[in-house]
């Protein structure tokens, strides 16, 4: 394999979505091989204690690799190895072709998660086209009835989110609310991801910096009323594993879920994660039964739409650490972020 040819296409694998935008993925070039891992220093041990959206994002990642490979032309297998004190999930090697797939490297470089206005959401066809893609994997993929539950739902899981300190002083390590911020154009979730104005993301920063004294006055009860992703149009998925999902098996059903969202940019619509659905026990099990299925099988619900407005670029780190990784030594190159 081409190891050089993969490095210059390392900007382009970034592009993978993760949570937070911590982009916890790291690649450890080897010899005939480049071994896929994550950095614990971008992991979310507050808001993500069981490591599901963790080896999720991997899973997206590694199937990123993969296309962008394939539309280059390079021919590249994946090797699962998931090893949890070694802190990787496997590793891409030479292959015999490139991979099959129908995504391009365009689609990877403007997907987008969009938490604007919708116009409309997914139709039949859409949603049976992402369904046929989780289905393969044993999985499905179901309409959430956009009815008051589910807001009351999305209310409750937001609430239980801010009323948490540790997963509040993480959400605000990885916010980007002050463009002045070294970190603004690298990682985390920016003010125009968000979709915040000046003012907004002026009080959102004042509101959580004086969150210890805020917080028994009804602080998070105040922040969750203050966002409704519902009222903003769109349908919403809700993506469901095959049973008795394993830790390796999360990071491959990481690879189904970035083909179903590439399935839903090829369609012309965007996505925007609802993850307190499910990171929240009680909702998570209301979503359950809401569904009919077993409430663990639930691994991620999206809101679905096609944008009105162009959603904005989340940013990325590796244009400002490729060069490094090109030249730093085999032995000095952390695993996975």
């Amino acid at each position: 394999m081409d190891l050089a040819a993969f490095r210059a296409l390392e900007p382009l694998c970034w592009r993978a979505p993760s949570a937070h935008n911590t982009q916890p993925w790291r690649l450890r070039y080897e010899h005939w091989a480049v071994t896929v891992g994550w950095d614990p220093a971008d992991a979310l041990p507050a808001g993500d204690p069981t490591g599901r959206d963790l080896r999720l994002s991997l899973g997206a990642f590694v199937e990123t690799c993969l296309i962008v490979a394939a539309d280059a032309g390079l021919r590249l297998d994946w090797t699962a190895d998931h090893d949890e004190a070694d802190r990787r999930v496997g590793r891409l090697r030479p292959g015999r072709q490139p991979y099959r797939t129908p995504f391009r490297a365009a689609d990877v470089r403007d997907r987008r998660t969009h938490r604007g206005r919708f116009t409309g959401g997914p139709d039949a066809d859409v949603v049976a086209a992402v369904d046929a893609v989780v289905r393969r994997a044993g999985g499905a993929a179901r309409v959430v009835p956009a009815a008051g539950r589910l807001r009351a739902l999305l209310r409750t899981a937001d609430r239980r989110v801010y009323a948490e300190p540790a997963v509040v002083a993480e959400l605000r390590r990885w916010l980007r609310l002050d463009r002045a911020c070294p970190r603004y154009r690298t990682d985390g979730l920016s003010d125009s991801c968000l979709g915040l104005g000046r003012v907004a993301a002026t009080g959102l920063r004042a509101a959580l910096a004086a969150y210890p004294a805020l917080r028994p006055l009804g602080l998070p009860r105040l922040l969750a009323a203050g966002d409704d992703p519902l009222a903003r149009g769109g349908g919403v998925l809700a993506l469901i594993a095959p049973p008795d999902l394993d830790a390796a098996g999360q990071v491959e059903f990481g690879r189904v879920l970035m083909r179903a969202w590439l399935t839903l940019h090829s369609a012309g619509l965007a996505a925007h994660p609802l993850s307190q659905l499910v990171d929240v026990a009680d909702t998570r099990d209301a979503l359950g039964t809401l569904l009919d299925v077993a409430p663990e099988r639930i691994v991620h619900v999206v809101r679905v739409g096609r944008p009105a407005d162009p959603a904005p670029r989340s940013a990325r780190r590796v244009q400002h650490r490729s060069s490094l990784l090109a030249v730093t030594p085999l032995d000095a190159v952390s695993l996975h972020p």
